[in-house]
């Protein structure tokens, strides 16, 4: 019988960005590439990319119901790690393929996901070229892809070409068996570099083993100055009242704006702020009541009527609280739970696309992230870690204040993708 081995992959996301490029090739290995080149033209759809991206925003709202009683704020990155997964979904067969992509919602299949996955990272490298960050640099939307082989290993050429032409992945072969001290800090240099720091030790100690076969990884950065940012001056300390009722101190940020799109659907109130540029938004969604009657009703159809309702409705007078929060989670029970039931079952699983065996695993999915949100703009990053074993305006003034817990997400607002999802419960 054949000894296991095992296959970790590393779905990351990063903060935002175009496929960037990857480290000084000292730090990374060898790179043994496919000879097919990214495919910079792939045919998709707006209706196409408009699937993708509703399917996307179901499994987001899916996985935030598994999160949301994990603590008081909660952030993730719904679109890393929905592209993560789908990295591994292309070495998927069977029963395996099916379930991941009934999880995902991912209403495409076969090559054609991938080409759509792809027309979307390539449509986001194209945002904010004439845009600002809020640190005062370009804006920044960032994603990368990579793999990270074991040196010697099997990989089916089919596998490799497919990373190559949607993902712009070319395999860096490393050493797992002898030196996986060393593959895992390589991983983790690369992680922090595509995320501008913000993601650091993705890779815990002991996570590489000397049975690790892969490592894919994505990144995704953003940084983003808002189109009309807030004024410092009028930033005071405001009462927030936190999710389990307590009241606490926070610095709150005001704006009275008439190009603030607004809706009012579903329970809540929402308010659109858009990023320097204005293809990228955020998104901040009040309920009317409770934030637990919100969570339980919202789905994307009715996400969907929301954000679709925004419109113009005169002067927006915003009341926004400063907050950072930081997130880190495991996922495997969450997507079991979900759906995604034989990927992590040892004899079950079936990633024979990757190597021609069905000795591959999922053994746990970890998830980390940050975001800060200020005055002048956002800045977001995440990373994911998918661990493998083997065997005409009314006149009056809106009022929005967001004193107590509300959701938001980031979206590219040309394709409705929701790239980052979150609650603030309690901003100190």
């Amino acid at each position: 019988m054949r000894t296991p081995t095992s296959l970790l992959l590393t779905l990351g996301l990063l903060g935002l960005t175009a496929c960037g490029e990857p480290p000084p090739a000292a730090e990374v290995g060898e790179l043994v590439a496919s000879q097919r080149q990214r495919n910079t033209a792939p045919a998709a759809s707006a209706a196409e990319l408009a699937a993708l991206a509703e399917g996307n925003a179901a499994f987001a709202l899916d996985l935030y119901r598994k999160l949301e009683g994990r603590g008081e704020n909660v952030f993730f990155s719904p679109h890393s790690i929905s592209l993560a997964l789908t990295m591994a979904l292309g070495g998927a067969r069977g029963a395996t393929e099916a379930e991941m992509q009934a999880t995902l919602h991912a209403a495409a299949g076969g090559a054609k996901l991938h080409e759509l996955w792809n027309a979307l990272d390539l449509a986001l490298a194209s945002r904010g070229r004439n845009a600002s960050g809020k640190d005062g640099k370009p804006f920044r939307l960032k994603i990368a892809n990579a793999s990270w082989g074991q040196r010697g290993y099997t990989f089916l050429p089919g596998y490799l070409d497919l990373l190559a032409e949607s993902y712009g992945a070319g395999l860096r072969v490393v050493d797992y068996v002898d030196q996986p001290e060393d593959a895992r800090l390589a991983i983790n240099r690369w992680v922090e570099n595509e995320t501008e720091q913000r993601i650091k030790d993705l890779l815990q100690k002991g996570s590489i083993t000397p049975l690790t076969r892969l490592v894919l990884t994505n990144a995704i950065y953003f940084n983003a100055s808002w189109r009309d940012k807030f004024d410092v001056a009028a930033t005071a300390p405001a009462e927030f009242v936190a999710r389990d009722g307590s009241r606490v101190k926070v610095p709150m940020m005001h704006k009275t704006d008439r190009n603030f799109l607004y809706a009012k659907k579903h329970g809540c109130q929402a308010v659109e702020l858009p990023y320097d540029g204005e293809e990228v938004s955020m998104v901040v969604l009040l309920p009317d009541g409770r934030i637990g009657d919100l969570e339980a009703a919202l789905d994307a159809t009715k996400l969907g009527e929301i954000l679709g309702g925004l419109r113009s409705e005169g002067l927006v007078e915003l009341a926004m609280p400063r907050f950072k929060i930081e997130g880190s989670f495991g996922l495997a029970e969450q997507l079991k739970a979900l759906g995604m039931k034989s990927a992590f079952a040892a004899g079950d699983a079936d990633f024979s696309g990757i190597n021609g065996t069905r000795e591959l695993f999922i053994a746990d999915v970890v998830h980390k992230s940050w975001v800060a949100v200020d005055e002048a703009g956002t800045e977001a990053a995440a990373a994911t870690a998918v661990i493998m074993a083997g065997s005409a305006a009314p006149t009056e003034t809106i009022k929005v204040t967001l004193d107590r817990p509300f959701l938001f997400l980031i979206r590219d607002r040309a394709t409705g993708a929701v790239l980052f999802l979150g609650r603030v419960a309690n901003p100190a």
